[in-house]
């Protein structure tokens, strides 16, 4: 059964082509189908297109379908197109004629359009909460290690002390910019598309501001043709937002399998967080971390992807819009995973608080000592001359000792602002 169906059917072929994985997807939008068909057939009874008694009807078997979906026994039959199909279907066949006046005043334009906005609301801010988490598990690592001292790396060469403090908490800081990236999608997806149409709008006298309060929408996408350009703007803001997090993640990542190498030895996991090597018996492999890295840095093409399906479509609808889905649903699957299992291995991590004792990181506090004899009176460029002969002569021997104030710095790390900061972008 199709929406559009005209009395033939389309060849085999076609069908199988055009609908894609439609149907497997579809079940994501099903709970948002029923809001919005929930709410539109309140509209049409506010206008008076529906009675009281086919209002009762429609959100009677539609509230069927609700716990049916999130119990999971709803399905989408091979007969059926996608889920829009057979939703109107099902309310055809359980309340009859009013089931065929469902779709009166939409299109099924501005009926996935709907779906897609009350889902990327939804999916946003589940995605917040698990940034949340792992930045709450970051801040208090970074508080926990904050005495630890590190090397920090420039040019991959031992360069200056850093701190399992300041390390922990600069993922932190990141995600509140990563946040900023998702409150502005979350922005962009709380404007209700619903009475758009095919983005032409209705002769019919329907009530837009009706629905946008009833689907809980900030305000409305005014522009009926503007309305369905969001198709195509709403993945992609959602995408670049997922992006963000995912750069974040893999970096994290990345930074995690370096240093439980053997070579660096900074951080360690339990064993039953690892893997083992088929021929080597000492292996622990970090394949969680790997895994996260290559699903994440799969998740920062995204963009591209979507831009390069939707750069050079005009206004209107076009077939394209769909290919998204496939593109955008398993990417936001993969990243709610990568987050929850990157808090998970966090509250399992064991730091080394002897790196420095290795004598391949004195030269870590060469900066340290030519600003103690900065502070002592001692030019800068004049400073620098004498420790750099120290080190060409092999006589340098430091004070390993660091004493940072500035704000953000090994001894002020500034928990608390970069809490706040969080928190005030965490509340949009």
């Amino acid at each position: 059964m199709k929406v559009w169906d005209k009395g033939y059917d389309t060849e085999e072929k076609v069908e199988a082509f055009t609908v894609g994985s439609d149907r497997e997807l579809d079940l994501l939008l099903a709970e948002y189908d029923v809001q919005g068909s929930m709410a539109h057939a309140r509209m049409l009874h506010q206008v008076g297109i529906l009675s009281d008694e086919e209002l009762d009807g429609l959100l009677d078997e539609l509230e069927q379908i609700g716990v049916e979906v999130r119990r999971g026994s709803f399905t989408i039959e091979r007969e059926f197109e996608d889920i829009h199909s057979k939703i109107e279907h099902r309310l055809t066949e359980v309340v009859g004629d009013a089931g065929k006046k469902i779709h009166t005043g939409r299109s099924r334009n501005d009926q996935v359009l709907v779906c897609l906005h009350l889902y990327a609301k939804n999916e946003i801010d589940g995605i917040r909460s698990l940034i949340k988490s792992l930045f709450d598990r970051l801040i208090l690592l970074s508080e926990k290690h904050k005495e630890v001292l590190m090397p920090g790396y420039t040019h991959f060469q031992v360069a200056m002390p850093s701190s399992f403090g300041l390390w922990f908490g600069a993922y932190a800081e990141q995600l509140v910019d990563d946040l900023h990236q998702l409150n502005a999608a979350g922005k962009i997806a709380d404007q209700n598309p619903l009475g758009s149409a095919a983005g032409y709008g209705s002769n019919l006298p329907i009530d837009r501001s009706m629905t946008t309060k009833e689907l809980g929408f900030d305000t409305l996408k005014y522009n009926s043709v503007a309305a369905q350009m969001s198709r195509g703007r709403l993945e992609q803001s959602l995408a670049m937002a997922l992006s963000s997090v995912a750069s974040t993640l893999s970096r994290l990542a990345m930074d995690a399998v370096l240093y439980s190498g053997q070579n660096h030895d900074f951080i360690s996991f339990p064993d039953e967080l690892t893997t083992g090597s088929s021929i080597m018996p000492h292996k622990k492999n970090p394949d969680v971390f790997e895994l996260v890295r290559g699903k994440c840095n799969a998740i920062r093409a995204l963009p591209n992807q979507v831009a390069m399906i939707t750069g050079n479509l005009p206004s209107g609808y076009h077939r394209e819009y769909q290919i998204l889905k496939e593109a955008l649903f398993p990417a936001v699957e993969t990243l709610k995973s990568c987050l929850n299992i990157t808090e998970f291995m966090l509250q399992n991590i064991e730091v080394n608080d002897q790196i420095l004792e290795d004598d391949r990181y004195r030269y870590l506090f060469s900066v340290e000592e030519v600003n103690r004899q900065v502070g002592r009176g001692v030019p800068f460029r004049e400073a620098y001359r004498k420790v750099a002969e120290q080190i060409a002569n092999g006589n340098f021997n430091p004070e390993q000792q660091v004493d940072h104030t500035h704000e953000g710095s090994i001894g002020n790390l500034c928990s608390e602002e970069i809490r706040d900061k969080f928190e005030r972008a965490y509340k949009g």
